[in-house]
């Protein structure tokens, strides 16, 4: 299960310009705070690049053969579902492989994301938050600028 980590923090927040609005955009992390993602609008659609990873996950990327896991764009093509959800891709580096992912916005701040494996067999979902900054001191961040 810990190989779904990088999944929820893929699915981090995903909004589009159209739906939400652009202040809206930003830096989500997953309940254990050792991923944190840029949510913003690629074009037509959301996509999301790591901005912090702490130094076990870091480890785990290198395990999977990444140089590093800050820099790796996990979401792509992210758009609105017709029940007000978003849908989109999502690189897991752990599993080397990329699925379909979802999130449901809860408010402004929090949101439930949800991946699933083998055809919606092996399912889980984690309680996203929005934070208001990137990084954390003395661990290995990039820089955003929403």
């Amino acid at each position: 299960m810990r190989k779904f980590t990088a999944v929820f923090a893929a699915l981090a927040a995903l909004f589009t310009v159209s739906s939400v609005q652009a202040a809206d955009l930003g830096i989500w992390t997953g309940p254990k705070d050792n991923v944190r993602v840029a949510i913003k609008s690629c074009g037509t659609s959301t996509c999301g690049t790591v901005v912090y990873a702490s130094p076990k996950a870091e480890a785990d990327a290198r395990k999977s053969g990444l140089t590093t896991l800050v820099g790796q764009q996990l979401l792509r093509d992210f758009e609105p579902t017709k029940n007000g959800a978003m849908r989109g891709k999502v690189f897991v580096p752990t599993l080397k492989v990329t699925l379909v992912g979802t999130a449901e916005f809860i408010d402004a701040r929090t949101m439930k994301a949800k991946g699933c494996v083998l055809g919606g067999l092996i399912c889980k979902a984690q309680v996203w938050r929005r934070i208001d900054s990137v990084s954390a001191s003395n661990d290995r961040t990039a820089s955003f600028a929403p």
